[in-house]
C-alpha cells in the first residue's frame, strides 16, 4: 500500500511537471499583457536565456533591468527594447561581487519603485576531467553559479519581503537532479539551486508569505553562447547531445513568471530525465555520463586549454543562439561524405 501511494504520488507530480514543461511556446495575448508595466530584473542580460528573456520581455512592454558584465551589450539590447516598447535600465554588475547585487536592487527600485521578478540567469560552465581542470577555475564556478545566485536571491527575497510579492527564478539545469560526468562543479552549483530553491519556498510558506515564488527552471542542453564561453580543459569544443533551441527556455521562463511551479523541467527531454533519474537513478547517471563522452570526449573538435568567460567577459558569443547545432550538423555531414570517399 505504502508503494502504491508513493507511486501515485510520483506520477501526480510528474504529470505536473510534465504539463508545466509542455508550456512553451509564446505566450497568450492575456499573458503579454499581464507582463506589460512589471518589473523584470534579469542578471546575465548580455547573451543566451538572458537575452532572448529580455528583448521578448520588451516586446510585451515590460520594465527590464538588464545585469551583466558587458555594458557595451546592455546598451545594444537596452536599445532594441525601447524600440519595441518597453523600457530598460542597465547596471553592470559581477554578480560574484555582493556588493554589485544590492547596487543593482538599489538602482532598480530608484527607478521603478519595486520589483515584480527577478531573474538569475548568470551563469557559467567548467568542462573536463575534474582533476585536469584548475582549482581556481572551480572555485570561480561556484562564486558565480552558486554564491553569486545566493546574493541575488537574498536581495530579491528581502524586497518581495518588504512590498508583500514577487516572483524568483533561478536558472537550474537537468543537472540539478542528474550530474553529467565532465560538468562536476558545474553540476554541484547546480544541485545547490535546487536546494535553494526548495528551502526558501518553505521558509516562505512557514513564514505566512504565500504571494512570493521562488522557481527553479530547468533545461536540456540548449544552444547558447554557454558552451563557447565556458571554461574547457578538456581537449575538444563544448557540446552535447540533442540540444533544445534556446527559444523554448526563453518562453519557459517568462511563463513561469506567471504560472510556473516550484520544479520546473523543460521540454520532454528535461522532463523524461526527471522522470528517469526518480526511477532509475544509477541507470540514468550512467547514460548520461557515456551519451557525453561520446559527444564531448570523442567526437568534438579539438580546442586549446581556457578559461572562457570565467574570469573576463568575451567579445564573442553575443547572441540569443549561438549555432552549435548547426554547426554539429555540417560536422556530421563531413564525416559521412569522408567515409564514403573511397
Amino acid at each position: 500500500m505504502k508503494n502504491l501511494s508513493w507511486n501515485a504520488s510520483l506520477l501526480l507530480t510528474g504529470l505536473c511537471l510534465f504539463l508545466s514543461s509542455c508550456s512553451t511556446s509564446r505566450l497568450s495575448r492575456s499573458d503579454q499583457r499581464k507582463t506589460a508595466g512589471k518589473t523584470f530584473v534579469i542578471v546575465g542580460a548580455s547573451s543566451g536565456f538572458g537575452r532572448g528573456v529580455a528583448e521578448q520581455l520588451g516586446g510585451y512592454k515590460a520594465n527590464v533591468v538588464l545585469a551583466a558584465r558587458r555594458t557595451d551589450l546592455l546598451e545594444e539590447i537596452a536599445r532594441n527594447i525601447r524600440a519595441a516598447g518597453g523600457n530598460a535600465l542597465v547596471v553592470p554588475l559581477d554578480i560574484s561581487k555582493p556588493e554589485d547585487v544590492q547596487r543593482l536592487a538599489t538602482e532598480t527600485l530608484r527607478q521603478f519603485g519595486d520589483i515584480d521578478v527577478w531573474v538569475n540567469m548568470a551563469g557559467v560552465g567548467a568542462i573536463g576531467r575534474f582533476w585536469e581542470i584548475p582549482v581556481e577555475d572551480q572555485a570561480r564556478i561556484v562564486d558565480v553559479n552558486l554564491k553569486g545566485v545566493i546574493y541575488g536571491s537574498h536581495a530579491a527575497i528581502r524586497q518581495f519581503r518588504t512590498q508583500g510579492y514577487g516572483t524568483l527564478i533561478n536558472m537550474g539545469s537537468v543537472e540539478s537532479f542528474s550530474p553529467l560526468a565532465y560538468h562536476a562543479s558545474y553540476a554541484a552549483t547546480k544541485a545547490g539551486l535546487l536546494n535553494l530553491t526548495q528551502a526558501l519556498n518553505h521558509e516562505l510558506r512557514l513564514d505566512g508569505k504565500g504571494n512570493i515564488r521562488v522557481i527553479n527552471v530547468e533545461p536540456w542542453a540548449v544552444d547558447t553562447p554557454f558552451w563557447r564561453h565556458a571554461a574547457n580543459y578538456s581537449g575538444r569544443e563544448g557540446r552535447m547531445a540533442a540540444m533544445d533551441p534556446p527559444q523554448k527556455v526563453v518562453n519557459a521562463v517568462i511563463r513561469a513568471s506567471l504560472h510556473g511551479r516550484h520544479e520546473m523541467p523543460v521540454g520532454w527531454k528535461a522532463t523524461g530525465a526527471w522522470f528517469s533519474h526518480r526511477i532509475f537513478p544509477r541507470l540514468t547517471e550512467r547514460i548520461s555520463a557515456n551519451l557525453v563522452h561520446r559527444y564531448q570526449m570523442r567526437n568534438a573538435p579539438p580546442l586549446s586549454p581556457t578559461s572562457g568567460s570565467a574570469f573576463q567577459p568575451m567579445p564573442e558569443g553575443r547572441g540569443v543562439d549561438d549555432g552549435v547545432k548547426k554547426k554539429m550538423k555540417e560536422e556530421r555531414r563531413a564525416r559521412k561524405q569522408e567515409n564514403k570517399t573511397p
